[in-house]
């Protein structure tokens, strides 16, 4: 009996979570992965706000004049909304990462839609905007959430770097950085060590990595913008072409 049970949990999630994941990826199916603007990037945060790491990362931004967009946690947003606040009024882009850090493979449809428009709300209560954009935690996929995306433009990325791991270091994520920055890419790093999966500690080595990066003039030459800008660039260059 419970070798049955394991059996059909398993397809289940399969069929649910895993197989949507692949085909959506595979085919882009309403996803945004990077701009076509030369000399622009996006550079994204996800699973904050967090307390101490966030603000650090906000001085590291204002420091070099980046603007980014934060995919934030809509539980965590409604503790830390002085945090968001601050990501708001500094320029920056906030979109949505669910209400809690849960993959979509194991969240039923209602409540998938529920945490959304519930971190939606409480995004827009602290800043005046509604997000428009989301990013689905590990990039997963389910059968519910392409209907989601007629709402919520889903982005993902051009590179992800394991900033997540404390075993892959400053030095090595410094070099993954510099060799993630082209035209139009979207890189995703994790400004909050707290979710499953992650070491408590590693977005300090996220901070030490990006702030080499960005001393560096190759970085210097580039437009490091939001989401809104890379595609709203992107659509504008195309209608001028027409």
């Amino acid at each position: 009996m419970l070798l049955w049970i394991v059996l059909v949990v398993g397809a289940m999630i399969i069929l649910y979570g895993i197989v949507p994941t692949v085909l959506i990826r595979k085919a882009n199916f309403r996803v945004y992965r990077k701009g076509a603007s030369p000399g622009m990037i996006a550079l994204t945060f996800d699973d904050g706000p967090d307390p101490y790491y966030t603000p650090r990362l906000l001085d590291l931004l204002k420091k070099y004049q980046v603007k980014a967009t934060f995919f934030v946690v809509g539980k965590k947003a409604k503790q830390y909304p002085s945090i968001v606040k601050r990501m708001h009024d500094e320029g920056h882009e906030i979109g949505m990462h669910n209400y809690r850090h849960i993959s979509n493979w194991f969240i039923f449809p209602p409540f998938l839609g529920k945490g959304l428009r519930k971190s939606a709300n409480i995004i827009e209560q602290i800043t005046g905007t509604r997000p428009i954009y989301y990013r689905p935690p590990w990039g997963h996929f389910n059968l519910f959430t392409p209907f989601l995306q007629k709402k919520y433009p889903t982005v993902m990325w051009t590179a992800i770097l394991g900033d997540w791991n404390v075993k892959v270091g400053a030095l090595e994520l410094h070099k993954r950085l510099k060799n993630s920055v082209e035209d139009g890419a979207i890189i995703v790093l994790h400004d909050s060590g707290t979710t499953f999966g992650a070491d408590e500690l590693a977005p300090e080595q996220m901070l030490a990595a990006l702030e080499w990066l960005l001393k560096e003039e190759k970085a210097k030459k580039m437009r490091w913008v939001t989401i809104t800008d890379l595609l709203n660039a992107q659509t504008n260059k195309q209608i001028s072409s027409i």
